[in-house]
C-alpha cells in the first residue's frame, strides 16, 4: 500500500468519548503523527465553535470539516477552503419539513456574529440551547432559512420518536444523520446536512488545497454521517464501539474510543 499522506478523524466516539476527558495514548499519539509529518484533518458534525474550543484545550488546532461537510476552516487561522451552503429553496423546504412535524431545530450559519440561530421556542435540549450559548442568536427561522447560508439543521439529546419524525417527514429533502446522543443517554441526536453531502466533500477539498492525493487517507470515524467518508478513503478503522452501518465499512475494528483506541491508528501508518 502507498504511504498516507492524510489522516481524517471524527470527534465524538472517535478522537474521544466525551470531550473533557480526552485519553492520554490518543494525546500522545497526536504528537506522534505530527512529529512524522503526516497532517490530521477533522471531520465532524459539530459546529464551528464547539470543534474548535476542546480541540484548543489539547492544544490542537487542525484544519476541520464541519457540519458534516458543509464548511472547511483552518482552524489556526480562520481561513476557509471549503464551503457548500444548503440551495435557498432547499433550506426552506427542510425547516418547513421540520415545523410539519411541530419541531423548531438549530439553524447552523455561516455568519459573521453566530454559529447559529434558534427560534424562541426551540426543540434542541435546554441544555443545549445553553452550551450553544453567545454563538446563537434568536430569530425567525423563516427569515434565516430565506436570508442567511445555511449549513445546516439539527436537534441534539431529543426524544427518539422526534428524530424519527423529523427523518420521515424530510425524506429525500436533505441528508439525515440520526444517531444516539453521547451527551444525553438514553435521547438522539439529529443533524441534516444538504442533499448529497457528506464529510468526503470537505476531504476532497482540503486535499485539493493542500496539494495531497486522495488515494492516500485514512479514515477514523464511528457514525452514520462517516459513511461515505469511510467508503472513500484507502484504510478505514472504525471503533469496537460504532454504529453497525461504520462498523462495516470497517478495513480495521480499534479499541472503544473510551479506551484510548484511536491511538491504534499509528500501526496501521507503518
Amino acid at each position: 500500500m502507498a504511504a498516507i499522506e492524510l489522516v481524517v478523524t471524527d470527534l465524538d466516539g472517535t478522537l474521544w468519548h466525551t470531550d473533557d476527558a480526552v485519553h492520554q495514548r490518543v494525546a500522545d499519539a497526536i504528537r506522534e503523527l505530527e512529529e512524522r509529518g503526516v497532517p490530521l484533518l477533522v471531520a465532524t458534525g459539530r459546529r464551528l465553535a464547539s470543534t474548535r474550543a476542546p480541540l484548543a484545550a489539547i492544544g490542537l488546532a487542525p484544519a476541520a470539516v464541519v457540519l458534516n461537510g458543509a464548511l472547511g476552516v483552518d482552524l489556526a487561522t480562520g481561513e476557509r477552503f471549503h464551503r457548500a451552503p444548503f440551495p435557498t429553496a432547499q433550506a426552506e423546504a427542510a425547516l418547513g419539513a421540520f415545523r410539519s412535524v411541530g419541531l423548531d431545530p438549530v439553524v447552523y450559519v455561516d455568519h459573521p456574529r453566530y454559529d447559529a440561530f434558534l427560534s424562541p421556542t426551540p426543540s434542541t435540549h435546554p441544555s443545549h440551547v445553553a452550551a450553544l450559548g453567545d454563538t446563537a442568536g434568536v430569530d425567525d427561522l423563516q427569515r434565516v432559512a430565506r436570508e442567511e447560508a445555511v449549513l445546516g439543521f439539527g436537534m441534539i439529546g431529543v426524544p427518539h420518536g422526534d428524530g424519527v419524525a423529523s427523518e420521515g417527514a424530510l425524506g429525500g429533502l436533505a441528508e439525515v444523520h440520526l444517531d444516539r446522543s453521547l451527551d444525553y443517554p438514553g435521547q438522539a441526536s439529529l443533524t441534516v446536512a444538504p442533499r448529497g453531502q457528506s464529510k468526503w466533500d470537505g476531504v476532497l477539498a482540503f486535499c485539493a488545497a493542500q496539494g495531497l492525493r486522495s488515494d492516500r487517507v485514512l479514515a477514523v470515524a464511528d457514525g452514520p454521517n462517516d459513511l461515505e467518508l469511510l467508503a472513500n478513503a484507502t484504510v478505514a478503522a472504525v471503533p469496537r464501539v460504532a454504529h453497525p452501518a461504520a462498523l462495516d465499512r470497517a478495513d480495521h475494528v480499534i479499541p472503544a474510543a473510551a479506551d484510548g483506541g484511536w491511538a491504534d491508528i499509528l500501526t496501521l501508518l507503518e
